[in-house]
Order: C-alpha cells, then sequence, then structure tokens
C-alpha cells in the first residue's frame, strides 16, 4: 500500500491498521487497533498422513473464527483428525516450502532421520505426483545441538537433504548441491511395506502403466526387472439384475460402517476385466464385485468395514484410460421389504438394470 507523505508515526500506525482492518488481512486478534498485527499469509498447510495409512496429505482449514486453543490444536494428531481433508493424487497439489524433522543434521544440508524412512518416502512421492521439484526448498528445524558433521559416506540415493536450518540462534542456508529424490526407488521398497500403505500401491500402479520399472525389494527372482505379478483370473459369473444395491456416500450409514465401495465415472466402453486387472494389482481384491456397465458404476464387496476403507484409499485416483473413477464407502440403509419388515440389507437409490454382472472374486476358475 502507499502511505501518505508528511505524517507522523501514529498517522502511519492508524493507515496500516484501518488498511489491514478493511481488506480483512489481520487475524486474531481483532480489530488490529492498537496491537501489532497477526496477518493472514493465506498459504494452506499440508501435513502427512499418519504413517501414510490412508493417503499421502490432509489439508488443514481450521473453523471460522478459530481461537488460539483451537489452532493449536490443529497442529496435532487430534486436529488433523477434526480439522482436515484428504488430498487425492489427482488434485494437482503444488507444494512451495517443505518443512521436515531431523534427528540430526550437517551444515552442508545432509539429514539424519529417526530412522523409519517416512519424510524420505513422503518427498519422493510428492515428486512422483508433482506436487515437487528440485527447485522446492526444504527446511528443517533444530535445536543447534543437533547441527553436526556428517559422513557423506553414510548418505543415501534416497536420502532427502535439506536447503535451510533453522535453530533458535541461527539460520543456515546449506548451498547443498546433492541431488534430491527424483521419484520412488521402488527396489527399495519391501513387499510389507507396500502392504500398509494403500497409496503406495497406487501410485506403484499408475508409474507400471507408464512402463516403468516397479520391482520391489524382495519380489521373487522371475518377477524381477518388469514389476509385472500377474494374479490367477477371476471367477465371473452373469446372473439377472440385482434389485438392490448400496448408494454412494462419504461416510458410514445407519447401520454403521459399510463394507462395499461405490465406484463411479466409468468410461462408457469400459470392460470388468480393466477394473478386475486393476484391483489385482493395487492389492484390493474384494469378495465380489458387482458390475453395471450401462450405469458407469461398479460396487465391490469386502468381508470387513475396515477392508472397505484401505480400499477406498488405496483405489483414490484411479483410473481406467484417461478416466479418474470416482471411488467411495457406499451406504448401508435400512429399508422395508416387500412384507412391510425392514431388512438390514444394503439398498441402492435406483435399481440394476438387467443387465449387471456380479463377479466373484475369490477363485481362479477362468475369466
Amino acid at each position: 500500500m502507499e502511505l501518505k507523505t508528511g505524517v507522523s508515526k501514529q498517522d502511519i500506525r492508524e493507515q496500516i491498521w484501518d488498511y489491514m482492518e478493511s481488506q480483512n488481512l489481520a487475524d486474531f486478534p481483532r480489530p488490529v487497533h492498537h496491537r501489532i498485527p497477526n496477518f493472514k499469509s493465506k498459504k494452506t498447510l499440508l501435513v502427512p498422513t499418519p504413517r501414510l495409512r490412508t493417503g499421502l496429505f490432509n489439508k488443514i482449514t481450521p473453523p471460522p473464527g478459530a481461537t488460539k486453543d483451537i489452532l493449536r490444536k490443529c497442529a496435532t494428531s487430534q486436529g488433523v483428525r477434526n480439522y482436515s481433508t484428504p488430498v487425492g493424487l489427482d488434485s494437482r497439489v503444488l507444494v512451495d516450502l517443505v518443512v521436515v524433522g531431523s534427528v540430526a543434521v550437517s551444515e552442508k544440508g545432509w539429514r539424519i532421520g529417526k530412522g523409519e524412512g517416512y519424510a524420505d518416502l513422503e518427498y519422493a512421492m510428492m515428486v512422483s505426483m508433482g506436487a515437487v521439484s528440485q527447485g522446492t526448498p526444504v527446511v528443517t528445524i533444530v535445536h543447534d545441538c543437533q547441527v553436526i558433521d556428517i559422513p557423506e559416506a553414510l548418505l543415501e540415493d534416497h536420502d532427502l537433504t535439506v536447503d535451510y536450518i533453522l535453530t533458535p540462534t541461527r539460520v543456515i542456508a546449506t548451498g547443498c548441491e546433492r541431488p534430491k529424490p527424483t521419484g520412488i526407488l521402488w527396489s527399495k521398497i519391501s513387499r510389507e511395506v507396500m502392504g500398509k500403505i494403500p497409496i503406495l500401491r497406487s501410485l506403484r500402479y499408475r508409474e507400471r502403466q507408464a512402463g516403468k520399472d516397479v520391482s520391489l525389494q524382495d519380489e521373487p527372482r522371475h518377477l524381477l526387472g518388469t514389476g509385472s505379478q500377474q494374479p490367477p483370473p477371476l471367477s465371473t459369473v452373469r446372473r439377472p439384475g440385482d434389485p438392490h444395491q448400496p448408494e454412494c456416500c462419504s461416510g458410514q450409514g445407519d447401520d454403521g460402517p459399510s463394507n462395499t465401495v461405490y465406484i463411479g465415472n466409468l468410461p462408457q466402453d469400459a470392460q470388468v476385466s480393466e477394473l478386475k486387472r486393476a484391483l489385482r494389482e493395487l492389492g484390493a481384491v474384494p469378495q465380489r464385485l458387482t458390475w453395471q456397465g450401462p450405469q458407469c458404476r461398479a460396487f465391490l464387496h469386502y468381508e470387513a468395514p475396515t477392508s472397505a476403507q484401505q480400499a477406498v484409499s488405496c483405489l483414490q485416483g484411479l483410473r481406467l484410460g484417461a478416466t479418474t473413477l470416482k471411488v467411495a464407502l457406499a451406504r448401508q440403509q435400512k429399508v422395508g421389504d416387500e412384507t412391510g419388515s425392514c431388512a438390514d440389507e444394503q439398498y441402492p437409490v435406483t435399481r440394476l438394470s438387467q443387465t449387471c454382472e456380479d463377479v466373484c472374486c475369490s477363485g481362479p476358475r477362468g475369466t
């Protein structure tokens, strides 16, 4: 803003206070007059999902008029649960700054974490989804005692380096020239880790579709090199239209969490075999799959609600061809049956057509 000339310090204060108040730039406390302003930076805070169990990012969104106590709570794991929303693989988010924790760091920018590799993996996943680049600054905040000399021989290709170190007494620009990870090194990922992180399976599926080598650390020898393990074919049974199917929703229904997943936005020319293949490769095979091609949707039936929730996380961003599918938990409802009683089953808003296909996913009996 442009200030008037020939004014007193108090005039300047009043102009600043008036402008920030009129433009709604000041944060708490309000009004801003006679105070040191706390301004809104209009930056979006993304936090990693704990241990990447249900995704990569969560977007923190404090409630309107949040107090200091609520803002502090937003920075805790409880706050992430209460005041955040997941960010999917197709969100096209661009991260301007990465803040990472460290156990030890050197003035050259070499970093040591707590040994579980999550920070390195989170960064590699951000690279894979296009959220960061080599030019995105990485910052760590540590105590002065954590800044030490680290032998370069300890660094591996997947280790993340930092550009700036903030301590209680210094700001250190490392000038680190060692390249940061350029993506996920699948040869460093075990099948056990893949089983724990559904979104990692989604990224692997995408990179395999792009023709990249996604061989895992401990895959059987005959599968190394292509990463293209082909599970046994699933059996398919055609039957008349089932009048009852669940509807799509984003949470649990009247009778608790659902064990059925809704797949929508299927391409008009999609084949059930394409979806089955994707489910196998992502490790999200259901007990049964109901295919509704004419309605461009399908339903995946799992043994337990926890399995369905894991599948939803794993399948976020799933594509068939150039189309991104809609994935959500299906809602369970109590609906009166033909005799007027209530049945604890899953029901749809609309009925299936007579061309639905029910696919049993429990055995290798042909396609």
